[in-house]
């Protein structure tokens, strides 16, 4: 079972991938020219069209992000989303929280029973896994966005790479690579193993979980602080030909999220508050805590994610990690 202290740690999938994509397809949109809107995929009937939806809360609005090793617009194949963020932009503009859903959450899937939450993309692609995730928070999701991890590599090479810090070495046996401590850069193809590794890892799938985040964090910030206009076009290039939007996306929403991310003065980490681990017959899954996600979700319901983290201490840094 995990500490109680698990339950405050900053859990993003490739997660990660959350801030990263926004910061990616918005900001490059912004910077540089709608044409690169053409670029990004746009599927129909990617958010819920029955009812009894939650109504839209206090403030602020909610992405669903996913990232996955397959094409994320074409769930039939049984592909599963490998990670799983509610994104809440705050309505006065000034923080943006990426809150982690693990993706083997043991929650109710409509029309399938109680199962890992990630089987809910492959079941029914992103409408039923935002059902699922809106049952599960109470949050009502605007819009919906997805990353092919395909995409992944080719925009941490067109940044020339990012560096990492790593607390303890590692060997990877189905990578067959070692880890050093300390400071490490990556390549694209160095950065997808890293962020893919669990085994050998004391808490599995919550550490992968935690390095995916520290690398996206570490893209992000690369990013946003590169003016080269060569590395700026094929970073953006890469990232748009990697993304999957709902069809309510247009030009003129990516470019409104892009100045708002632009001028966000705080980036935080969150997870959903988890309980401990199990077993449910030959699977490993995760049990939510009942009563902190509801507190969690509360506030972003609310628009008072800034008054959570407050109280509860629940930011992660992100600046080294196992």
């Amino acid at each position: 079972m995990l500490r109680n202290r698990s339950r405050r740690q900053v859990i993003i999938g490739c997660g990660a991938v959350a801030l990263g994509l926004l910061l990616l397809v918005g900001g490059g949109l912004y910077l540089l020219q709608r044409t690169y809107d053409g670029d990004v995929r746009r599927i129909a009937g990617a958010l819920p069209s029955r009812g009894g939806r939650p109504a839209p809360g206090g403030g602020g609005e909610n992405w669903l992000l996913i990232g996955s090793d397959r094409r994320a617009d074409i769930p039939s194949m049984g592909a599963r989303a490998d990670a799983i963020m509610l994104v809440h932009l705050s309505g006065r503009g000034d923080r943006v929280s990426v809150i982690a859903i693990p993706r083997d959450g043991w929650v109710p899937v409509p029309g399938h029973g109680t199962t890992k939450i990630n089987a809910a993309f492959a079941f029914g692609g992103p409408a039923l896994l935002i059902r699922t995730v809106e049952q599960l928070t109470g949050v009502r999701v605007d819009h919906y966005a997805a990353l092919d991890f395909g995409g992944f590599v080719q925009m941490t090479d067109a940044l020339g790479g990012v560096d990492v810090t790593v607390t303890k070495t590692t060997y990877d046996p189905k990578h067959e690579r070692t880890w050093q401590a300390g400071r490490q850069h990556l390549d694209g193809v160095e950065a997808l193993d890293f962020v893919r590794q669990r085994w050998n890892l004391p808490d599995g799938d919550l550490d992968r979980i935690k390095r995916q985040q520290a690398f996206l964090h570490a893209l992000a910030e690369k990013a946003l602080g590169t003016r080269n206009p060569i590395k700026i076009d094929r970073f953006i290039r890469a990232a748009t030909r990697s993304v999957t939007v709902d069809d309510s996306v247009t030009s003129g929403t990516l470019r409104g999220l892009a100045n708002r991310l632009l001028r966000t003065s705080t980036r935080e980490y969150l997870t959903t508050p988890v309980a401990g681990t199990d077993r449910r017959g030959e699977q490993s899954v995760v049990l939510l805590d009942d009563a902190g996600a509801r507190e969690l979700f509360t506030a972003v319901r609310n628009d008072r994610v800034g008054e959570y983290v407050a109280r509860s201490g629940a930011g992660n840094t992100v600046d080294a990690v196992r």
